[in-house]
């Protein structure tokens, strides 16, 4: 059995002042702490948002430089007010106890192997005077604008050693934060040409390129949007925590984030016992959760809800939705954060997609809106109909989105190619690699009147009263659609969730792409406007166009996948071969055409993915090569039963394959041989090992079990806490 590091109270019921006392004895004490259970109440958290440079701290502060919050509202304080806002930052971190600064930026390729996901070089704000004396020294020039090394990051050819150039700008989309001693600025990272090296970049691009087509449309269906149409979204997360002991036994959790071996335990997931069960204070998950929601409030992140997922140790974060570059930056945070929190706890938190097999695995479920800045949300029917004062707004904006869907389902499938998906997509956990769009029997009896030009009036969405006959529950009102959870991109009533999105993944790729594929879509709905054709001719054309794309059925079932295939609709099984799809001609022009990624930044863009797979596998295949010889082999022979001669074989096999990988020609190639190791080779090889898991008596196995790794209810002791705070 496995023991936190953190011993762990039983159930305690405290007092918002209590929960205060609690919260100060932590400091002193916090390896005696553990989950709480208190009364309601807001006060622990009067500190929410504070470091964060934004909305009412940001105006207290500008306030003192003679300057106002609304001066963060237009980029162009970057030109005309840095050294104001600089100023009015220094005095904000100073007052809260930070004295460093960074460019904070997000590199390429850094999914299941960079901490955070992100780069940065921290620099003291002080200057040295020639008296020796250190005094505080942060200036415009400072905050707006850092340079570093751009050759020694993935780039795809971009950037060499003997042209290295980075250039680091601030994002003003994205608040400016706080963290222990020091502040962050989210930053744009791009070469001496301009070249995106980051995954932030293509998104900003992505952004424009939406806020300008999607204001010609809206323009053209009668609604005149000054402040800019913006995309929100809201990113469920998805983790695994496992006692940290166990973790310790097992080199490839260590060095992969995945189990590339271990026999199934005799319990999984079949009698769906974890899913939103209690969370309990017997074990340090509870107390974990806790502490990094706590983590999150003091970034004012609204990290709001948690819960346990459906495989065992498995569970959940999820915010409030918000702009989509501020979300993204904010879900990295919250993955270091979870990181970085679960060691306290005696735990490991694994992020990786698929670290277990025959479970389900982890992913980031991407919910996906459109709004204006004053928030009239476009896929909400009544909002975007009244607006618009047209009732069939709402319908023609679906029609875009529809076609958008059909013609890029390609870059949709590309986006969402993380190596942890390969194990993911169509497992009964996420939906399968064809991309299809879910909107409802109700809305698809709407929208195909509407095309074959039957129907007249706006959509309004249908409700229906579910009564239980009884007297304590009253009838009550739920919406006319279910849920379609084995749908790739299901309509979820103002919103659109691309569920096949991988849990360790930046989605910064996945929000460029849904932008520019409605940016187009909506471009070319209003070039045809302008030339005189009727908004509403063009959305029956799209729809009859495309209307393949739209599948209410279950995605899982595959008569319903041979029946999308048999459709058309894109499908593709390899994530190789979808990263390969980024530099087709039709997805090239589409980047060029809506000035989000030039041919060159694409083609290194799949460079780079293609590397970050190989590099993955390799890892794996080295990682299998020592377990074998250095625990399998082993205990093989200690126990004198087993597959010895397979296992023996096994690890020529993978250096074979590994050096096969070596010699191919490009990185293309080269992802495509390691796609054959990953799931074939090393899935048979597996299978061996395995087998000799089975024969072999636990205590001549040195590896920690799939039983040891994933039952924390029933693996980790709860010792009571020394200090228990009750008020009377």
């Amino acid at each position: 059995q496995y023991s936190s590091t953190k011993p762990n109270p039983g159930t305690m019921l405290a007092s918002a002042s209590a929960v205060r006392q609690l919260a100060r004895s932590a400091s002193r004490h916090t390896s005696r702490l553990g989950a709480v259970r208190c009364m309601g109440g807001i006060e622990a958290y009067e500190d929410y948002g504070k470091a964060c440079f934004t909305g009412a701290v940001a105006d207290e502060y500008l306030q003192k430089q003679g300057a106002s919050g609304d001066l963060l509202k237009d980029p162009s304080w970057t030109k005309t007010h840095s050294d104001v806002v600089a100023s009015a930052v220094l005095d904000w971190a100073t007052d809260h106890g930070a004295n460093t600064f960074c460019h904070w930026f997000q590199p390429m390729a850094s999914s299941g192997v960079r901490h955070g996901q992100t780069g940065q070089v921290q620099n003291k704000m002080f200057a040295f005077n020639a008296d020796n004396q250190i005094e505080f020294d942060f200036k415009g020039k400072d905050l707006i604008k850092g340079e570093t090394d751009g050759s020694s990051y993935p780039n795809g050819g971009l950037r060499g050693t003997h042209c290295a150039g980075g250039y680091l700008c601030i994002d003003t989309s994205s608040p400016i934060f706080l963290r222990g001693d020091t502040m962050f600025i989210p930053s744009a990272f791009v070469s001496y040409y301009g070249a995106a090296l980051d995954e932030k970049t293509p998104l900003l691009r992505a952004n424009a390129a939406l806020n300008k087509q999607g204001c010609r449309l809206l323009k053209h269906l009668g609604l005149d949007v000054s402040d800019g149409l913006r995309a929100n979204i809201g990113l469920e997360q998805e983790i695994f925590l496992i006692p940290r002991e166990a973790y310790y036994k097992r080199p490839d959790l260590q060095l992969t984030g995945r189990t590339i071996m271990g026999k199934d335990a005799p319990r999984g997931q079949e009698m769906c016992d974890h899913y939103m069960a209690p969370l309990s204070s017997a074990t340090p998950a509870l107390a974990c959760m806790q502490e990094i929601q706590d983590e999150c409030y003091k970034l004012g992140i609204p990290l709001k809800t948690r819960h346990r997922e459906v495989a065992p140790n498995q569970f959940e974060f999820a915010p409030l939705f918000g702009l989509n570059t501020t979300q993204i930056d904010q879900n990295l945070m919250v993955m270091q954060i979870i990181e970085e929190v679960a060691p306290r706890h005696g735990l490991t938190a694994l992020l990786q997609e698929k670290p277990f097999n025959d479970v389900n695995g982890s992913g980031k479920h991407n919910n996906w809106s459109l709004a204006t800045a004053d928030g009239v949300q476009l896929f909400k029917p009544s909002a975007i109909n009244a607006a618009c004062n047209s009732e069939t707004a709402f319908t023609v904006i679906m029609a875009a989105m529809i076609a958008a869907v059909d013609e890029h389902g390609d870059l949709m499938r590309m986006a969402i190619s993380s190596p942890g998906n390969d194990f993911r997509l169509g497992a009964c956990e996420a939906p399968p690699a064809i991309v299809s769009c879910y909107l409802g029997e109700d809305m698809t009896f709407y929208l195909e009147h509407f095309k074959d030009g039957k129907g007249k009036g706006e959509y309004v969405p249908g409700i229906k009263t579910l009564d239980l006959g009884t007297r304590e529950v009253l009838p009550f009102e739920v919406p006319a659609e279910d849920r379609n959870r084995t749908s790739p991109f299901p309509y979820g009533g103002a919103r659109f969730e691309f569920r096949a999105v991988g849990s360790a993944q930046n989605v910064s790729m996945v929000n460029t792409v849904l932008n520019t594929i409605i940016a187009e879509k909506f471009g070319e709905f209003s070039d045809r406007i302008d030339a005189g054709e009727s908004a509403i001719n063009v959305a029956r054309e799209a729809l009859n166009k495309h209307w393949r794309v739209i599948f209410n059925g279950d995605n899982y079932c595959d008569t319903a996948q041979q029946e999308l295939t048999d459709r058309g609709l894109w499908r593709i099984d390899s994530g190789v071969e979808a990263i390969h799809t980024l530099t087709s001609e039709k997805n090239t022009k589409l980047f060029e055409k809506m000035h989000v990624m030039t041919k060159e930044e694409c083609e290194a863009r799949e460079i780079i993915l293609h590397d970050h797979y190989t590099g993955t596998v390799e890892m794996e295949g080295l990682t299998m090569v020592d377990m074998i010889n250095q625990h399998v082999i082993p205990s093989v022979k200690a126990a004198g039963i087993g597959p010895l001669s397979d296992l023996e074989a096994a690890v020529s096999t993978i250096k074979d394959a590994m050096a096969e990988i070596h010699a191919a020609d490009s990185s293309y190639k080269k992802a495509q041989l390691a796609r054959v190791l990953r799931l074939e080779t090393m899935i048979d090889i597996r299978a061996v090992c395995d087998a000799a898991e089975e024969v072999v008596p636990a205590n001549l196995w040195s590896l920690a079990t799939y039983k040891e790794l994933l039952f924390l209810d029933s693996h980790v002791d709860a010792v009571p806490s020394e200090e228990m705070i009750y008020e009377e």
